[in-house]
């Protein structure tokens, strides 16, 4: 909705500009006010054809199409310089009711016409190498640049065409974490579809170009959180497919604690007090409420795998996941986390040859003793071969409590890791029944996802100021998780992924450093693969 008034009173403001500034072309005023037309009148000003406008109605490629527009505009008036041209992309219907205003602002013609027939003329003069003419043609020109100029509107261009793409297009992203190991390994650089899920449009529209949500070096965000635009999606390439990877903004992101280790949901420390030990620093700012709020686009980047999708019901049972009744196959690559006891005599560079125990996998102990490795089944297997001595046991998880979603033990007793649920995964027009007891499971949806306003009070739920027992859910929700099962924080710690946090298809590797370092080495074995994997 805020991006439709957004747009509504850009284009009220835009014809407005046009009624005023029309006059100074011999074109009638009233055209600026009348829809379709002002367009039409607009290409004939600036010399384009008269269907040029029927572009406008291409999605993305209207953006390009505007632009382009809006600068001949300002050159037809004989206004010339890097500012006017970029007032005039930045914001139009100042830059043309600045124009309709400016006693020196008088039309010369259709600037686009002009101008390609200087241009064809000084390409004739240098194929004929009539330096003479080439000479004055480039002293008179009105369209001559400095040199700082050029390379400042080539440095702009650039940036815009990167930022323009990345936007919308392609993005490339780098796994930061083991949760998706053994399929996606730390160092592995990505890029990432966002046409395939239907491009995102912008929500934050004033910020740092190519930058995702922090300055590097300075410590703070990258964007100004307005103004902003409310959330559209233009429509999918393909539908979203369970058991595939998705990148998504975090769903808990939006209020965060941020340390130099990494960011905390503001409920993830009060669910789960040990990680006050873990992150001292966490505590610091637990105490002091440091608190970053960020909108749904500069949330952080996750990447798992679209375990369930909108209406299914999931259930883990000894590891395995069962959606809607049926046993999943596992990815084949899929990691558990394993106690290993190894034989004195075990040559630990076998550990390396194998790929265990590399990347943040080793937790505890000494080849000597019990160790903790997150590793795949076979390579469990491998482990298991060595023999005499050799102990290789899959770890045991008891319940977290409130660490895990829905983070009430009261009501959903005993879940672990890899025993969870059941759980149903909301739908979008879907209706619930909802009372005390199952609140907990969808009270995020209701009041932060779906944005409204949630009372519990005993035994009663009052939503929007309404007492209820049911609710309708406004969009598909999904269930996300790691294929390295014990050593990922996903959907079974924070919940359901909304579709409006959706960002992207992962397409393939194009580059990938061991450990996240380019001094330990490139894996160029990776280089090209594709991300999609099983």
């Amino acid at each position: 909705m805020g991006l439709l008034i957004f747009l509504i009173v850009s284009y009220i403001l835009l014809s407005i500009s046009l009624y005023l500034l029309f006059p100074k072309a011999d074109v009638p005023a009233m055209d600026g006010l009348i829809p379709g037309k002002n367009f039409v009148q607009w290409a004939n000003i600036i010399g384009r054809p008269t269907w040029w406008p029927i572009l406008l109605l291409v999605p993305i490629v209207n953006i390009f199409i505007f632009a382009g527009m809006a600068v001949n505009m300002v050159r037809s008036f004989k206004k010339y310089k890097f500012v006017h041209s970029a007032a005039s992309v930045i914001y139009a219907p100042a830059a043309f009711f600045w124009l309709a205003k400016n006693d020196d602002a008088v039309y010369d013609g259709p600037n686009y016409t002009k101008e390609r027939a200087y241009l064809n003329e000084l390409k004739e003069a240098h194929r004929s190498r009539d330096k003479a003419k080439v000479e004055r043609l480039t002293r008179r020109s009105p369209y001559k640049k400095s040199g700082m100029r050029e390379w400042t509107e080539s440095i702009v261009f650039a940036v815009f065409a990167a930022a323009f793409i990345r936007m919308f297009f392609v993005e490339a992203f780098v796994i930061p974490t083991p949760s998706m190991e053994g399929s996606l390994k730390v160092g592995d650089y990505l890029f990432v579809s966002k046409a395939s899920y239907g491009i995102r449009t912008p929500m934050t529209i004033a910020m740092i170009p190519l930058l995702h949500n922090r300055v590097p070096g300075l410590g703070t965000e990258s964007y100004l959180r307005k103004p902003n635009l409310g959330y559209y999606r233009l429509p999918a390439l393909e539908d979203i497919d369970t058991g595939k990877p998705i990148v998504f903004n975090w769903p808990i992101g939006d209020s965060i604690y941020l340390t130099s280790r990494r960011s905390y949901g503001v409920s993830q420390p009060r669910n789960d007090k040990s990680l006050l030990g873990y992150d001292r620093e966490l505590a610091r700012l637990v105490r002091k409420n440091d608190v970053i709020v960020r909108p749904i686009d500069k949330r952080d980047h996750y990447i798992k795998r679209c375990i369930a999708m909108p209406g299914d019901s999931l259930q883990i049972i000894n590891r395995d996941v069962f959606v809607n009744g049926q046993k999943q196959e596992a990815p084949e690559n899929i990691q558990f986390l394993y106690d290993v006891k190894l034989p004195a005599s075990f040559n630990s560079r076998k550990l390396e040859e194998w790929d265990i125990g590399q990347t943040d996998t080793e937790v505890l102990g000494s080849p000597s003793n019990p160790v903790g490795y997150f590793m795949s089944p076979d390579k469990a297997e491998k482990l298991k071969s060595l023999g005499d001595g050799t102990i290789v046991q899959i770890r045991q998880h008891t319940p977290r409590g409130s660490a895990l979603f829905p983070h009430d033990p009261k009501n959903f007793p005993g879940w672990t890791i890899d025993n969870y649920g059941p759980i149903w995964i909301p739908k979008k027009g879907e209706t619930i029944q909802i009372n005390t007891s199952n609140i907990a499971m969808y009270e995020r949806i209701i009041s932060v996802y779906e944005e409204n306003d949630l009372e519990i009070n005993g035994s009663s739920i009052k939503i929007n100021g309404e007492i209820t027992d049911s609710y309708t859910f406004k969009q598909n929700y999904y269930w996300a998780m790691g294929d390295n099962r014990h050593n990922s924080e996903d959907s079974r710690m924070w919940g359901f992924v909304p579709h409006d946090h959706i960002v992207g298809k992962p397409l393939f590797i194009w580059f990938s450093t061991k450990n996240a370092r380019i001094s330990d080495g490139i894996r160029f074995n990776r280089m090209f693969k594709s991300a999609d994997i099983d």
